[in-house]
C-alpha cells in the first residue's frame, strides 16, 4: 500500500495528503459538503469530522480545507491515518461510475465587453471562489489553463472569475478570427476534467486577504458601508461585463475612496471614467455625504 505523506500549501487552511501512486488520472474532484459525496466514500467518511470545510482529489492527493477551530498540527497526523486505514480496507475513493465519465456537460459561451480588447467567456459551471487576474505567465502558478491561454500569441491577459473566463488580446487580432478558437479550447479543456485554478496552491497576497471576512471584520464603519455598497449595486453590473471592482481604502479626513479595477474593467477606454462617476454619484446620495470622491485605478 502506498504512503502517505503531508504536504502544507501556500493556503494554510489547506493540507495535500499525497500518495505514491495516481488516485484519479486526467479528473478532478470537488466536494464543498456531505450532500455532494455520492461519488466519493471517502470524501463522506472525512466530512464526518467537523472541522472539514472542502475536500479535494485529483492526481496522486487528496487535499482538506479546514475550518479555523483547529489547527492542522493537532489533527494532521490522525486524518492521515484515518485516510490510510480507510485504503488500507479497500475502501473506495472514487467509485469507478464516475471515474468513467470522462466528459463533463460543460457549455461556453463568448459575450463582448465594454471593453474592445476583451472577450468573456462564460461556462454553466463554478471555475473558481477566487478571482484570479494573470498579466502575464508569470502569473499563472495557480491556473493551469490560464498558462495554456497564453501560449496563445494573440492573449495578452487572462482574469478568471465565478463561471467566467476573460480574455485581453493584443491590437493585432481580431475577435472574429479568433474567438471560435479560444472558446473550444476553453470547452475541451473543462469538459476533460482539467483544473481550471487550483484552489490549494492560492497565496494569501493582499489582493485576496482583501475578499475575506476577518479583513472586513478589520475596517470602520464606512468603509464596511462602502464595500457592502460596491457588493450590492455595482459588482454585478461590473461582473456582467467580464471584470471586478475591489474596494482598496477610504480616507476619512479627504473623503478619498480608491477602488481597483479588473478583468475587462482594467485599462477600458471607458469605464474608469464611466464607472468613477456612476460610484462617486451612488455612495454620495447613499452615505449622504457630498465630499466623497472616488478614485479608480486600473490593477
Amino acid at each position: 500500500m502506498s504512503k502517505i505523506s503531508i504536504k502544507s500549501t501556500n493556503n494554510p487552511s489547506i493540507l495535500k495528503f499525497e500518495l505514491e501512486e495516481i488516485i484519479i488520472k486526467g479528473q478532478n474532484f470537488e466536494f464543498k459538503n456531505i450532500d455532494e459525496t455520492k461519488n466519493s466514500p471517502l470524501a463522506m467518511q472525512l466530512f464526518y469530522l467537523p472541522f472539514v470545510k472542502t475536500v479535494y482529489i485529483s492526481g496522486n492527493f487528496i487535499a482538506i480545507e479546514k475550518f479555523s477551530i483547529v489547527e492542522w498540527e493537532d489533527v494532521q497526523e490522525a486524518v492521515s491515518e484515518q485516510i490510510n486505514n480507510f485504503i488500507k480496507n479497500g475502501g473506495e475513493i472514487i467509485k469507478e461510475e464516475a471515474k468513467s465519465t470522462k466528459k463533463l456537460p460543460i457549455t461556453i459561451y463568448a459575450e463582448t465587453t465594454p471593453n474592445p480588447a476583451v472577450q468573456k467567456f462564460v461556462c454553466n459551471k463554478l471555475l473558481t471562489k477566487t478571482l484570479i487576474e494573470c498579466k502575464s505567465i508569470d502569473d499563472t502558478i495557480v491556473s493551469p489553463i490560464a498558462k495554456q491561454l497564453f501560449n496563445f500569441p494573440f492573449v495578452k491577459e487572462v482574469f478568471i472569475d465565478e463561471n467566467y473566463i476573460s480574455v485581453t488580446k493584443y491590437e493585432i487580432a481580431d475577435w472574429n478570427e479568433i474567438t471560435m478558437e479560444l472558446r473550444t479550447f476553453i470547452k475541451e479543456y473543462i469538459e476533460n476534467g482539467n483544473i481550471v485554478v487550483d484552489e490549494s496552491l492560492i497565496t494569501k497576497t493582499e489582493t485576496h486577504t482583501k475578499q475575506q471576512e476577518a479583513y472586513f471584520d478589520t475596517l470602520d464603519t464606512t468603509s464596511q458601508q462602502i464595500i457592502n455598497i460596491l457588493e450590492e449595486y455595482i459588482k454585478p453590473a461590473v461582473q456582467s461585463d467580464g471584470g471586478n471592482i475591489m474596494f482598496e481604502s477610504y480616507n476619512d479626513q479627504s473623503k478619498k475612496v480608491k477602488v481597483i479595477l479588473q478583468g475587462a474593467c482594467s485599462g477600458c477606454p471607458s469605464s474608469t471614467f464611466t464607472l468613477k462617476s456612476g460610484i462617486e454619484n451612488m455612495l454620495k446620495q447613499m452615505l449622504n455625504d457630498n465630499e466623497i470622491v472616488v478614485e479608480a485605478v486600473n490593477a
